[in-house]
């Protein structure tokens, strides 16, 4: 997965023709590290319907203030500039497909 930045956020995530999964994270987040191998094998799964982006909250603060990004992980989809669906904390693969299963 990418890493997408503030200074990208714009023209990566709200601009885009598909829908994009930004998974909000940090290094010391031990949910974030469960969660993470899970959207990789999404993104090689899905990847060709979605854009799957992750945020590093502690490199990138602007981005994760302005969605009232709280806890992490934080997973949004963005489809046409506007947060679709939310996700907050770690969940298995199986939920994350039901709960991501509208826009993959």
């Amino acid at each position: 997965m990418d890493a997408v930045t503030d200074a990208e956020f714009d023209t990566s995530v709200l601009l885009s023709e598909k829908p994009v999964l930004v998974d909000f994270w940090a290094e010391w987040c031990g949910p974030c590290r469960q969660v993470s191998p899970i959207l990789e094998e999404l993104n090689g799964e899905h990847g060709d319907k979605v854009t799957f982006l992750k945020m590093n909250v502690d490199e990138n603060p602007v981005t994760p203030a302005s969605y009232r990004v709280t806890g992490i992980p934080t997973i949004n989809v963005y489809s046409k500039g506007e947060v679709v669906k939310s996700i907050v904390g770690a969940r298995p693969k199986a939920v994350l497909l039901k709960e991501l299963a509208e826009f993959i």
